[in-house]
Order: C-alpha cells, then sequence, then structure tokens
C-alpha cells in the first residue's frame, strides 16, 4: 500500500502525465493551451502590478481583503459549473484502489496545485500580500499568509466537490445544479450592481465595513491579518492567521471524511425504484428534421448538465437587461445579453452528445447530411431563443417606459441571435470537445478546456462583427435624427439574422463531413 511519502509524486506525476498526452494529441490544442496559460499569466502579472503600484494608498486594504474573499468564492462555486477537467482529482475514480485517506488527501491537494488556476491564485495572493506588508511583522505575515490563502481556496474547492460528487453524479442530483447556476446568476448581476453603485460613489470607502466583515473570513482573514500586523495590531493578525489556518484544517477533515464516505459507503442516490420504467411518447415528428429538433429539445428538458447550461442562459439573459433597466441605469439594448446568452448554447453542439455522437454521425454521409443535422440543431435552439428574446425585449422596454426604441432593439437582438447561431455552426464544426458525463464538475475533457473557452470566446467576437453592420445602421439613423426610419431595424435586422444564420450553417456543413472522425473522436473523449 502506498504511503503519503510515495503516493504524493505519483498523483503529481500523473497530473503532469495527463496534462502533457492531452496537448500532445494535436499541436492546436497545444497552442489554444498555450494562449490560455498566456493570458491567464498576463491576468495575474498585471494585477500583481496594479497592487503592487497601490501600496500605501488609502483603500487598497479594502480591496485586497474583498477580492480574496471573491476569489475564494469562485474557488468553492464554479469548478463546479465553468469548463475544467483533472482526472487526478475526481475521487469518484479512486473508489477501488487501496489507499488510506490521509495521504489520498495530501497526494490530492498537492496536485490540485498544479494547474492554472492556482498559478493564478497564487499571483494575485502575492500581490495583494505586497500592497498589504510593511515592517518586519508585515512581511513575515504575509510569508504564512500566502500559502494559507491558496491552500485554503484549493482545499475548499476540492472539498467542496468530494462532498457533493455522489450527488450530482445522480441524474436527480445533477438537477440541482439548475438552482445552484441561478444563484450564480443573481450574485454575479449583484457584483454589477455594487460595482454600479461604487462608481457612483465615487470611493473604495464604502465598501469598508463589507472589508470589515470578509476581513474575519477565512481565507480573506489571513490577508487581513498582515495589514493588521504592519499596523502593529499584532493580536488582530495573530487571530487572523489562526482563523485561516483552523479553516484550512476543517477543510482538509472535511474533505478526508468525504473520501471515506465515498469509498466505503454505498451509493443510494442511483439507485432507480422499483417498478417499471416507461416511455411516454411525446409526439409524432416525421423527416430527419422534426426528429433531431425532437432530440435536441429532450436533451434540454433531460439532460442535467443540458438544462443547467439553458437555465443560467435563461435567467442571466433576463436578469442583466431586467434588474439595470428596474435601477434606473439600464437600456433596452441590454436586452441583447438574453440574444448572447443563448445564442451561446449553439457552441458545441455535438459535444452534447458525447459518446451517444457516433450513432449521430452513421447517418450524415455527405454534406447534406450535415446541412440538414446543423441546421435543425439551429431550429430547436431557435424555438426558444426567439420566442424568448422578444419576451426580455418587450418586458425591459416595459420596465423603461421606453416602447419607441422597441423595434430596433428587437431588430438587433435578433441580428446578434443569428449571429451566435451562424458562429456556433462553425465553431461547432472546427472546435468540438468532449462533455464528460462522469463527473459533476467537469464540463470538458482534460486537455481541451484552452479549446473551449477559445471557441466561445473567438465565436463570440465572430458574432459582434457580423451584427456589427445592423448595429452600425441604428447608430447612423439616431446620429443623423432619423428616427422615424427606425423601425426598419426590426425587418432588416430579422432578415439579416436568418441569412446570417443560413449562411454559417452552410459553410459549417462541408466542414462538419469532412472533419466527421475527428469530431467524433474529440467529443467521445470524456
Amino acid at each position: 500500500m502506498s504511503t503519503a511519502q510515495d503516493l504524493t509524486p505519483v498523483f503529481v506525476r500523473l497530473k503532469w502525465a495527463l496534462l502533457r498526452n492531452g496537448l500532445r494529441q494535436s499541436a492546436g490544442r497545444a497552442a489554444v493551451f498555450a494562449l490560455s496559460l498566456a493570458g491567464a499569466l498576463l491576468a495575474a502579472a498585471a494585477l500583481m502590478l496594479s497592487f503592487v503600484l497601490m501600496r500605501g494608498s488609502a483603500d487598497v486594504d479594502t480591496l485586497a481583503v474583498l477580492l480574496t474573499g471573491v476569489l475564494a468564492l469562485g474557488w468553492a462555486v464554479m469548478p463546479l459549473f465553468v469548463p475544467s477537467g483533472d482526472e487526478t482529482l475526481d475521487p469518484s475514480r479512486l473508489v477501488m484502489l487501496p489507499l488510506r485517506p490521509q495521504p489520498l488527501v495530501r497526494a490530492l491537494l498537492v496536485a490540485s496545485l498544479v494547474g492554472i488556476g492556482p498559478v493564478f491564485t497564487l499571483c494575485l495572493a502575492v500581490g495583494c500580500a505586497l500592497a498589504l506588508a510593511h515592517g518586519a511583522a508585515g512581511v513575515a505575515a504575509a510569508v504564512v499568509a500566502v500559502p494559507l490563502i491558496v491552500l485554503g481556496c484549493v482545499a475548499l474547492s476540492r472539498a467542496v466537490a468530494a462532498a457533493n460528487i455522489r450527488l450530482l453524479n445522480s441524474r436527480r442530483g445533477r438537477d440541482l445544479a439548475v438552482l445552484s447556476g441561478l444563484l450564480i446568476a443573481v450574485g454575479i448581476q449583484a457584483v454589477n450592481f455594487g460595482a454600479q453603485r461604487l462608481g457612483r460613489a465615487g470611493g473604495l470607502y464604502v465598501l469598508d465595513p463589507a472589508a470589515e466583515v470578509v476581513g474575519w473570513l477565512p481565507p480573506a482573514s489571513a490577508l487581513a491579518a498582515v495589514d493588521a500586523a504592519s499596523e502593529g495590531a499584532y493580536g488582530r493578525a495573530a487571530a487572523g492567521l489562526l482563523l485561516a489556518a483552523a479553516a484550512l484544517w476543517a477543510l482538509l477533515l472535511w474533505w478526508r471524511r468525504s473520501l471515506v464516505r465515498l469509498m466505503t459507503a454505498p451509493d443510494g442516490s442511483t439507485i432507480e425504484a422499483a417498478g417499471v420504467r416507461g416511455t411516454t411518447a411525446t409526439g409524432s415528428w416525421e423527416g430527419r428534421t422534426g426528429a433531431v429538433m425532437q432530440r435536441s429539445l429532450r436533451y434540454v428538458w433531460r439532460d442535467p448538465k443540458t438544462k443547467a447550461a439553458w437555465v443560467t442562459s435563461l435567467a442571466i439573459g433576463a436578469i442583466v437587461p431586467l434588474f439595470n433597466a428596474l435601477q434606473g441605469t439600464g437600456s433596452i439594448y441590454f436586452a441583447c445579453f438574453a440574444s448572447g446568452m443563448l445564442g451561446i448554447q449553439m457552441y458545441n453542439q455535438f459535444g452534447q452528445d458525447t459518446s451517444a455522437f457516433w450513432m449521430v454521425a452513421q447517418t450524415i454521409a455527405s454534406t447534406r447530411d450535415a446541412y440538414a443535422e446543423l441546421r435543425a440543431r439551429a431550429l430547436a435552439l431557435l424555438v426558444i431563443t426567439l420566442p424568448y428574446t422578444a419576451v426580455v425585449t418587450v418586458a425591459t422596454a416595459a420596465a423603461l417606459g421606453d416602447w419607441s426604441a422597441l423595434p430596433d432593439a428587437l431588430g438587433v437582438a435578433f441580428a446578434l441571435l443569428g449571429a451566435m447561431v451562424a458562429t456556433g455552426a462553425v465553431a461547432s464544426a472546427n472546435f468540438p470537445y468532449s462533455i464528460p458525463q462522469d463527473s459533476a464538475y467537469k464540463n470538458v475533457a482534460p486537455g481541451q478546456g484552452g479549446l473551449a473557452w477559445i471557441s466561445i470566446l473567438g465565436g463570440m467576437v465572430a458574432a459582434a462583427l457580423l451584427s456589427a453592420p445592423v448595429v452600425a445602421a441604428t447608430i447612423a439613423l439616431h446620429l443623423t435624427d432619423h428616427r422615424d426610419w427606425l423601425w426598419l431595424i426590426l425587418p432588416a435586422g430579422t432578415a439579416w439574422g436568418a441569412l446570417v444564420a443560413w449562411a454559417g450553417v452552410r459553410t459549417a456543413a462541408p466542414r462538419t463531413a469532412a472533419r466527421l472522425p475527428e469530431i467524433l473522436t474529440a467529443v467521445s473523449k470524456g
């Protein structure tokens, strides 16, 4: 049986091997990972430099403590819902191995430190500590605080994942992710409102009460301890560091107990209820188009991950424009956010099928077949997105009382939606990636995370460019005071969106047919 001394390097080497082998599969994937790593390091370096430049300013302590608290919250919830992949950190894969819990926790913790996220967290923690550390006492506290922050964030993330892995791996349990997605959507918008009010207040001093509270919550308490030690409040500094250390110990203990329960207790969450499971007919859909549309809509309703993604997009798409309108700071054009959020669902269409895509691949023998498949998937998406976009735009106009701008806002929204459908079809053909079904906290297979982000972000930029003519026409009519002609944006934007969507599907069809083996390999990876 492995001991703590030899188990840890084994898991670290395994982590490196999985990462290395994932990058060796294609030069494109390696390039995407390199770009993602470079972007994360540049962002971390920029934040670190910003904090160093703010050293000595009046509000840097408030900003650093709050940012550390937000970072810890992100570590707790985001790995469950955003693309990530790490086979060494999925405890369900270790249940059959003769491993003791304590050495396993240590090995997993060290292996968790290998990755872009921990490096970014380390850079941010170092930058915050440099901004707050003054004198020998402050430096000494910073030396202790930085590893406590990094280890605390990583341990929090893995403890939460281990505690919920069985619940989230079951169909009914993973449906709870829908509620979590809604909470995240509301939380993001709350941060947005807070930033807006902060801008109107004209300073960070209004956040001092919040920073006082967060400064007593681990791991932000470790950073607050650095500031306290620099000011000579040694008792406060010691208390903050002890709180962070105690929280880390408690998280490791929770993680260990979760691993013991996972490896020894029967999995009752996946036991099916007694009785005969039947299939209810949902109506007759004739032809390939109807069958594909029915299959896509069933995925939205039945697949937990697909459902969570859709509900989160629906929630954010409505929250952003409506909340801003109710706050009196919004614009009716914020309704385009609904088009953007829902259009993202067109990306990675084949990855949503996971390994079952091989059955679909058997029916694609030509460009015509690929076009019919993509067109039906786009139509299934539009069945939901078109009326939803119209409802959100009308509701935003009602909240603002700006009915005169409704036609052109709706035209711009429809144009953007068509552009998202077009770029989503092209991205699905050129940048497919797998969505593992055996892990609740991974939405992309190892080595494909950067590919997923680049695909989505690149597609969104392309969609913005494709919808630019309609946006430019709207702006021109406003600037030239031809407001009586703005109603033409509605039919023009609708027609442009339909044309762009058709062109995108047409462009993606031959690429899909030509790359069918590569697509099948990519989406079946998980």
